[in-house]
This record gives structure tokens, sequence and C-alpha cells, in this order.
């Protein structure tokens, strides 16, 4: 999975996660809520491009288990 995001994929992740834990070290309650809403929004795309891949008749599945 590392070979597909690239360098600026990685580095997106890794500041993702650094955010995430700066909030945390201040805001428990607060950076829980960040995780879920940033795990929320990458459902969503990820809902967003299979159904835009099955349009296209890319197939929909993307190697994942979701439907």
């Amino acid at each position: 999975m590392l070979d597909k995001l690239g360098v600026a994929g990685i580095a997106g992740v890794v500041t993702l996660f650094g955010g995430i834990a700066l909030v945390a070290w201040q805001n428990l309650i607060l950076a829980a809520g960040l995780a879920l809403v940033v795990g929320g929004m990458g459902l969503i795309v990820y809902g967003l491009v299979t159904s835009l891949l099955a349009s296209f008749g890319m197939g929909g599945g993307m190697g994942g288990g979701m439907p």
C-alpha cells in the first residue's frame, strides 16, 4: 500500500498523525473527535471513488471488503 501512496501521500499520513498526536497531547477527547471526523471523511472519499469507478465500469471493489 505504501508504494501506491507515493512520497506526498506518506508525508500527508505522517502529518495527519502528527497533528492528531499534537492535539491529543493537549486534549484527549478533542483528539478522539478529530480522529473520528478524519476517519469518516476517509470513508466518504472511499465510497465516492468506489461508486465513480463502478459507474465507469472499472469495478467498484478496489480490493476492500466493503460493498
